[in-house]
């Protein structure tokens, strides 16, 4: 072996031994990265936009896998944990699905059962009202008789919200005399009596209407102070 061949054979050994120490560096660093890494986990992140309060399904998340160490302590791991859930706030798509986005959805008690009807956006207290939070519902009538008064009644006091839907069009068609373009549904938890007094006034009552109450407050008006007339009212005030 000549010399030319002898230095052809070092520099392929030294070619070589530097590939063997490249990858050598390579799987170290790997193994350092997935050592730091550790063990990746089940999450989920959001497939869509969810506006507060809308319930919450498998079909609104995507399974993806997530280091284990840069998960937060209350990102949602089970889809069961969405399970009568619904969004305490609006939630934007892609973003990881944590406990602290929901609520419990309100349930029933023994002896309720669940109204829903539509309120007018215009005349509901729009945006405020959700499911948890209590309302009075008022309902206009008109006279019976051209000369009779037109009223206006508390007929439910402190109803349950259970549930608000979206925003929604009504169907000119089916209610042509309706002036409000567009409504809310809203499920109600109550009584059996409650619920008749409320499917009353959506088929009867030229107007209903929806006042939030304060948090806390159970108390019920007095019977003397839930109807409403503007004779009365002006007769009250002319004594006072």
């Amino acid at each position: 072996m000549n010399s030319r061949q002898r230095r052809g054979v070092v520099l392929l050994v030294i070619s070589v031994l530097c590939a063997v120490a490249a990858f050598a560096g390579v799987l170290a660093v790997v193994g350092n990265a997935r050592s730091q890494v550790g063990s990746k986990v089940t999450a989920y992140e959001l497939t869509a936009n969810i506006p507060a309060y809308a319930s919450l399904g498998a079909s609104d998340v995507r399974r993806i896998s997530v280091p284990k160490r840069w998960l937060p302590d209350t990102a949602i791991r089970d889809l069961g944990d969405l399970q009568g859930k619904i969004a305490a706030v609006s939630l934007t798509k892609g973003s990881l699905l944590q406990s602290d986005m929901m609520a419990p959805r309100p349930e029933l008690q023994a002896g309720q059962m669940e109204l829903a009807i539509m309120i007018d956006a215009e005349t509901g207290v729009a945006g405020k009202i959700t499911p948890g939070a209590r309302v009075d519902l008022f309902a206009t009538f008109k006279g019976r008789r051209d000369q009779d008064p037109d009223i206006s009644k508390l007929m439910v006091a402190n109803a349950e919200v259970i549930d608000v839907g979206e925003i929604k069009a009504f169907d000119k068609n089916t209610d042509p005399e309706r002036l409000s373009t567009q409504g809310v549904p809203i499920t109600f938890a109550l009584d059996v009596k409650d619920a008749q007094r409320i499917a009353y006034s959506e088929s009867f009552a030229e107007h209903v209407r929806l006042a939030l109450v304060a948090p806390g407050d159970t108390g019920t008006p007095a019977q003397s102070d839930r109807t409403y007339t503007l004779s009365g009212d002006a007769t009250t005030g002319s004594a006072q």
